[in-house]
């Protein structure tokens, strides 16, 4: 939902919400331009709709894009602007809580980005990254990319990096990781946590000495003493 105010960041259990996954021309929010949008609709832990569709950047896309992703420029030269996809996307979310895997640093800057742009507002919709959930309570893991998280819990990634089987797999992971959160193991009830987003405190290091910060800095502040 268009907002005045972006939403915020929680990190309590929700079973009815919206997951999300951009596909983009690159990494860069600042150059580069969604190709592909996804969503699945989770009403009591269920999915109940699906939305998606191709997007013309207005841009070529890098062949290292396609490399990842699969999608090509004669494959979205008839697909409609973001401009014109954004809003049904923000229909089909309402006011549910966003989910989706990396977005604090990835996908929802390029929906705040484009809805600037376009409207002069953002997204009001509050967030849930499973990227940070699964740092937090999979400490044990050495990685926590969506396919490493899939692979932990047995689900199939066939088919991954285009956006709606992302979403498919990643509701199926996030429906795991609440499982972490209501039974955590001793390692993750080790891990220092931000009482501020929820993230990993990692021990940083300042002029006046060593100290805790929150991982997810800048876009949270939060520090503590050693």
């Amino acid at each position: 939902m268009l907002s005045n105010r972006t939403g915020k960041r929680i990190n309590h259990i929700v079973h009815d919400y919206v997951l999300f996954d951009l596909e983009t021309t690159g990494t860069s929010c600042q150059i580069d331009e969604v190709v592909e949008i996804s969503a699945v609709k989770v009403v009591n832990c269920e999915v109940v709709d699906e939305f998606s569709t191709l997007v013309n950047p207005g841009i070529p896309i890098p062949f290292y894009a396609s490399e990842v992703n699969g999608i090509t420029d004669d494959m979205v030269a008839n697909s409609p602007y973001f401009k014109d996809v954004l809003p049904a996307f923000l229909e089909f979310s309402g006011d549910n809580v966003l989910v989706g895997h990396n977005i604090v640093r990835f996908d929802l800057k390029f929906l705040y980005r484009d809805a600037e742009k376009f409207w002069g507002k953002t997204l009001g919709n509050d967030f849930i990254d499973t990227f940070e959930i699964a740092r937090a309570y999979l400490p044990d893991l050495n990685h926590h990319a969506l396919s490493d998280l899939a692979s932990h819990y047995g689900i199939s990634t066939a088919g991954a990096h285009r956006a709606l089987i992302d979403c498919q797999m990643n509701q199926k992971v996030f429906e795991h990781l609440k499982l972490e959160i209501e039974n955590p193991s001793d390692a993750a009830k080790a891990v220092k946590k931000c009482p501020h987003c929820g993230n990993i405190l990692k021990l940083r290091s300042g002029k006046f000495g060593d100290f805790w910060g929150c991982s997810s800095y800048p876009d949270c502040k939060y520090t503590m003493n050693k």
